[in-house]
């Protein structure tokens, strides 16, 4: 009787093959997230948001919601970055000022919540800007806005520019 010669390379290709697909299949996929399908062939997300709300508390829950998006792992598995950018116009101006003559002292503490948000989502890659045609209309002065937030001249602009480079608008007001 012939004894065969086979090769165990095969069987560990075989095993391989099988492991990895195996650990794909059993992935989640968004939908199973929480997104039905919504998610549904999305590559990454960018957004820009323009951020016209005035109070702080208020800010606050928005801006966790915010932060929520990029920290989501329904987001955070996608195949490319998130991007999102912030632009704040009207009255969100006097939120981003180290001036807090608009704002009663029972504010405060928020405003503090605020600004640590703003610094920690810079650090997190969120590109933010101000806009500086409304600082002049609500009397902000442009050397009082935070350090993290670019001026830009009308965010306007800005943010019909983000949406012509394919971000979807997300309107705070």
């Amino acid at each position: 009787m012939k004894k065969s010669h086979r090769s165990p390379v095969p069987n560990v290709v075989y095993m391989i093959t099988m492991v990895v697909l195996c650990t794909f299949a059993a992935l989640p996929t968004a939908a199973a997230k929480g997104y039905g399908d919504a998610l549904k062939g999305v590559k990454g997300m960018k957004a820009v948001f323009d951020y016209s709300q005035s109070e702080p508390k208020m800010s606050n829950i928005i801006f966790g919601a915010l932060k929520g998006v990029y920290e989501d792992e329904a987001v955070t598995t996608l195949p490319e970055k998130t991007q999102l950018v912030v632009v704040f116009q009207g009255p969100a101006v006097k939120l981003i000022t180290t001036d807090r003559s608009n704002f009663p002292e029972k504010e405060f503490a928020e405003l503090d919540k605020f600004h640590e948000m703003i610094r920690q989502l810079k650090k997190d890659g969120v590109k933010m800007e101000v806009c500086l045609y409304a600082a002049n209309v609500v009397g902000v002065d442009p050397s009082t806005i935070l350090p993290e937030i670019d001026q830009v001249n009308n965010g306007f602009i800005s943010t019909i520019g983000y949406q012509a480079q394919g971000y979807s608008l997300v309107r705070v007001p």
